[in-house]
């Protein structure tokens, strides 16, 4: 895994984790994930990372929002730098070593195990016993993300049903704009390799009898184990509606342009122009919401 993740990353990025890590005293680490590690390319779109630190206080100048990253996790910020003539944008989540581990862990919900277990970069971290510990969260993730879906699947499976079928239910319990199914799709085709090499080795982690037929992959779940975990999937998509939300009113707080930021996420994954009201602008917190339910009921985010 740690071979995987310290890939190296195109030198814009490597110049925007330096910058971050100045911003916020004691990093430990920064990640990418997300689209513009897929594309390769990032400039286009906004870099998705993770700055990992030591602890709230120290990292923030203001106490209320080290209160609030301690409160709902992460706290997400924008940050661009200009790198050889060109703008690179993010959009980075700070959140601390610990709380990173504890949500690959022990989170109920797949906020974090679900979107680390996809690949990711280590763009930088302080010494290899920071890399270590990535690595084994990462590992864990995997592992939690495996363990939290296999009961969802049917008796035999191949390891693009266990990935896609995992990565539609974790897409499924947050509020998205992108179709779960189509998203898990892309997903998966863009890291297949990744998945394959994974997959014999999770699954044999399971606590079940697990045999191979052909190219399938077959686990004996008892029934009620299969309804246990059908169960736990619904009401982590409750928990996850309602989180997304809270974390969407925290944001605009914290990321610099959040109503507009927002309104681009659902457009470019919509094709659909949206209109703000002024007063929506002006005051996000009292008459967003009004907004927010418009869309969901008319299906632009799930």
């Amino acid at each position: 895994m740690r071979q995987v993740i310290e890939t190296p990353v195109p030198g814009a990025v490597r110049a925007l984790a330096e910058r971050l890590t100045a911003r916020h005293p004691g990093t430990a680490a920064v990640l990418m994930y997300g689209s513009c590690l897929r594309s390769g390319d990032p400039y286009d779109g906004l870099v998705d990372l993770y700055v990992l630190v030591d602890d709230y206080t120290r990292t923030y100048d203001r106490r209320w929002l080290a209160w609030a990253n301690r409160l709902l996790p992460p706290n997400v910020f924008y940050a661009e730098i200009r790198h050889e003539g060109r703008t690179v944008r993010s959009k980075y989540a700070v959140l601390t070593l610990a709380d990173f581990q504890g949500g690959t862990l022990d989170w109920f919900h797949s906020y974090l195990w679900g979107r680390f277990s996809q690949p990711c970069r280590l763009v930088w971290r302080r010494d290899g016993a920071v890399a270590e510990r990535i690595a084994a969260c990462l590992v864990a993730a995997a592992a939690r993300f495996v363990s939290e879906t296999a009961p969802l699947l049917p008796p035999c499976f191949d390891t693009a049903t266990l990935w896609q079928t995992s990565l539609r239910s974790s897409y499924g319990a947050e509020l998205r704009a992108e179709k779960a199914a189509e998203r898990a799709r892309q997903l998966y085709r863009w890291a297949q390799d990744y998945y394959q090499r994974l997959t014999p080795s999770l699954l044999a982690g399971l606590p079940y009898r697990l045999r191979r037929r052909q190219a399938l992959w077959c686990l004996d779940i008892p029934a009620p184990v299969r309804r246990w975990y059908r169960w736990r999937w619904r009401l982590r998509s409750i928990q996850g509606k309602v989180l997304s939300l809270l974390r969407l009113v925290k944001a605009l707080f914290t990321f610099q342009g959040g109503v507009d930021y927002i309104l681009w996420k659902l457009t470019r994954h919509t094709g659909r122009t949206i209109e703000v009201p002024a007063r929506v602008r002006r005051h996000p917190l009292i008459y967003g919401w009004g907004l927010l339910w418009r869309l969901y009921r008319e299906g632009v985010f799930r």
